[in-house]
């Protein structure tokens, strides 16, 4: 009874460190996945930036939903 016990110990123990393992490379994931957000947001803000800027320079008549004056 003794030895069951102890296998079914060490079969739990094993469980844990297996879950333990999962959790860190699930915490190490959603870290990178957060840092690349937070990349993609900081891109993203400067593109709009950017294109706001760009079409506050851009003359009205050059829409780019206009046609051309030679259509």
């Amino acid at each position: 009874m003794e030895k069951e016990h102890e296998e079914r110990l060490i079969a739990l123990e094993s469980k844990l460190a297996h879950q333990e393992y999962l959790l860190d490379v699930l915490n190490q994931t959603v870290y990178r996945q957060q840092k690349q957000l937070d990349e993609l947001d900081t891109l993203s803000a400067a593109l709009a930036k950017r294109l706001a800027e760009l079409r506050a320079n851009q003359p009205d008549s050059a829409l780019p939903h206009e046609k051309p004056p030679h259509y």
